[in-house]
C-alpha cells in the first residue's frame, strides 16, 4: 500500500484547495504581468496574447519536468509553491524596477518570469493529480483536479479586475497573490507534516517569504511610489488606479511643469497643452451656425470645456468620460482646477461619467458641436471610438447643421492611422477637414473636422482670446508637406478594425 494512500479525507480537502488556490494565483500572475507590460509598451491584445500563450507553453514545459523530481510528491508540491510566491509576489516590482534600463533587460526579465512562473504552475498540477491518484481512482483524481483547476481559474480571472487591480494596483496585487501562495504552503506544511523530510527548514523559508511579501504589502505605497520614479522624469504629485486606468501626474522641480499620464501615457504638459486645446476646439466652434449644446466625448481633464466656456452663446456642455476619477480629480485637484479655471463648476456642464460608445447610443437631444478628444486607438477597446458604427451614431444625434472635430493622432509618427480617421469620418459624413499643428510635447499632431450638412469654410476667423490659433496659422495647419499627405487607407469598423493594425504598423515604422 502506498503512503499516500492513509491521507486522510480532511487532507484530501487540503490538497483540493490547494489545486484551486493554484489556478486562482496562476491566471492572476498572467494578467499581472500582461497589465504592467500593456501600461508599458502599449499593444494590450500583444502582450496579453504573447504572456499566455508562452504561460501556457511553460506550464506544458512545467508538467513534463515534474516527473523528473523526486519521489516525495507533497514536499515537492510544497517546496514549488513556496518558489511560486517568491517569483510570483514580486514579479511587477521587477518589471517596474527594470523597465527604465535598456529594452532587452525588460525583455528578459518578462520572458523569464512568465516561463518561471508558468513551469511552476505547471509542475503543481501532476504532482497534485498523483498524490490524489493514491487515494481515490485515477478518473476521479483528474476529474477533480481540472474541475477545481478550471474554478480557481475563472475566480482569478474575475478577481483581477473588479477586486485586486481597482483596490490594490499592480504591485500590492502581486504581494497579496503571493501571500496566498505562501500561506497555502504553510498549511499544506502543517497538515502533511509527518511527510516531508526537514519541516522545520520549509517552515522556516515560508515564513521569511511570508515576512517579505507582507513588509512588501504593508509598504506597497513607498515601494510604488519608488519604482514608479524609475518611470517618470518628474516628481510625481498624484497617482491613483483605478477600474480603468493609471492616473499620474507630475511636475518638475525646476520649471513647474505638469503632466498628466494615464497608463504610462502622456496627454499633456501644462507648458503646451494650450496648442492642442485651442486646435481641437476653436475650428470648430469658430464656424458659423448655431451652437447651443455641445458635446465632448474623453476629455476628462476639462481643458476642452475650458476652450468651450470662451462662447457665450453655448447654452449647455455635456462631457463623458468614463471614469469618475479623472473628472473628479480634475474638479478637486488644485494644478488642474488652476490649468482648466474650474471648468467643471460652470452651470452650463454636466458631466456623465459613462461608457462613450453606450451614450451615443441612447435616445436624447441633438448637439450643435461635438469634440472627440480620446486617446490614440492603441488596444481594440478604443478602437471602436474611431470606427464607422460609432460615427455613424454621432451623426444621428447631431442637428442636421452640426459638426464633429476628432483628435486624431500624428500625421507623421502615426500616418496610416491619421488618414484612416480621416477616411472613417468622410464615409459618415459629408464633407471632412484636416489639418495639423506642432505641439512641442508630442510633436507634429492632427485633427479631422467633419460636417452633418453645412460645408465647412475654407478660411477661419477667432473671435475669441487665444494664445495659439489665429487665422494664419489655420490656413497653414491645411497644408499637408509631401511625407504626411493623404494616402489611401481602408474605413474602420468594429468587425473589421483596420484602424488598430494601422496604428500598430506605423509604431513598427
Amino acid at each position: 500500500m502506498h503512503i499516500y494512500s492513509k491521507i486522510s479525507k480532511q487532507q484530501v480537502a487540503i490538497l483540493l484547495f490547494s489545486i484551486l488556490i493554484v489556478a486562482l494565483c496562476g491566471i492572476a500572475y498572467q494578467l499581472i504581468i500582461s497589465t504592467v507590460s500593456s501600461y508599458l509598451l502599449g499593444n494590450s491584445v500583444y502582450q496579453f496574447s504573447l504572456t499566455i500563450g508562452l504561460f501556457m507553453f511553460s506550464m506544458g514545459v512545467g508538467s513534463y519536468l515534474s516527473k523528473l523530481l523526486g519521489d516525495n510528491a507533497i514536499q515537492n508540491f510544497i517546496s514549488v509553491e513556496i518558489a511560486i510566491s517568491l517569483f510570483g509576489g514580486i514579479s511587477s516590482l521587477l518589471l517596474l524596477m527594470s523597465f527604465p534600463y535598456v529594452r532587452a533587460l525588460y525583455d528578459t526579465v518578462m520572458f523569464g518570469l512568465i516561463f518561471i512562473i508558468g513551469a511552476l504552475v505547471g509542475m503543481e498540477i501532476p504532482i497534485l493529480t498523483g498524490i490524489l491518484a493514491k487515494k481515490q481512482s485515477m478518473r476521479d483524481s483528474i476529474a477533480n483536479v481540472m474541475s477545481l483547476d478550471y474554478v480557481g481559474g475563472l475566480i482569478g480571472a474575475v478577481a483581477f479586475p473588479l477586486l485586486l487591480l481597482p483596490h490594490l494596483g499592480l504591485l500590492k496585487s502581486s504581494f497579496a497573490i503571493g501571500l496566498v501562495n505562501i500561506i497555502t504552503a504553510l498549511i499544506n506544511i502543517h497538515f502533511f507534516r509527518d511527510y516531508l523530510s526537514r519541516p522545520r527548514l520549509m517552515t522556516a523559508i515560508s515564513f521569511a517569504v511570508l515576512i517579505m511579501l507582507t513588509a512588501f504589502t504593508v509598504y506597497g505605497t513607498r515601494i510604488s511610489s519608488f519604482a514608479e520614479k524609475h518611470l517618470y522624469f518628474d516628481q510625481i504629485i498624484y497617482k491613483k488606479q483605478t477600474p480603468y486606468q493609471r492616473i499620474v501626474v507630475t511636475q518638475s522641480e525646476s520649471n513647474k511643469e505638469n503632466r498628466l499620464y494615464i497608463d504610462g501615457h502622456i496627454q499633456f504638459s501644462s507648458r503646451d497643452e494650450y496648442r492642442y486645446h485651442e486646435s481641437l476646439v476653436h475650428p470648430l466652434m469658430s464656424i458659423a451656425g448655431s451652437r447651443d449644446n455641445v458635446l465632448i466625448l474623453g476629455g476628462g481633464d476639462g481643458l476642452a470645456i475650458r476652450e468651450v466656456l470662451k462662447y457665450d452663446d453655448v447654452k449647455l456642455i455635456h462631457l463623458v468620460d468614463i471614469d469618475p476619477e479623472m473628472t473628479d480629480i480634475s474638479s478637486t485637484l488644485p494644478i488642474l482646477t488652476k490649468l482648466n479655471e474650474n471648468s467643471f463648476k460652470h452651470e452650463k456642464v454636466t458631466v456623465y461619467n459613462e461608457d462613450a460608445f453606450s451614450f451615443i447610443n441612447q435616445a436624447g437631444i441633438l448637439y450643435d458641436r461635438v469634440i472627440i478628444d480620446m486617446p490614440d486607438p492603441h488596444n481594440e477597446a478604443i478602437n471602436k471610438l474611431y470606427s464607422r458604427e460609432f460615427y455613424r451614431m454621432i451623426r444621428k444625434r447631431m442637428s442636421d447643421q452640426g459638426f464633429v472635430v476628432s483628435q486624431s493622432s500624428s500625421p507623421y509618427f502615426t500616418h496610416k492611422t491619421f488618414w484612416g480617421i480621416e477616411k472613417t469620418l468622410d464615409s459618415v459624413f459629408d464633407t471632412t477637414l484636416s489639418y495639423h499643428v506642432t505641439i512641442p510635447s508630442f510633436g507634429i499632431w492632427g485633427f479631422n473636422l467633419a460636417s452633418a450638412g453645412t460645408s465647412i469654410p475654407e478660411s477661419f476667423q477667432f473671435n475669441v482670446d487665444t494664445r495659439f490659433i489665429n487665422q494664419e496659422t489655420m490656413q497653414a495647419a491645411m497644408v499637408f508637406p509631401k511625407d504626411t499627405q493623404k494616402i489611401d487607407v481602408p474605413v474602420n469598423s468594429i468587425m473589421e478594425p483596420k484602424l488598430y493594425q494601422l496604428y500598430l504598423e506605423d509604431l513598427k515604422i
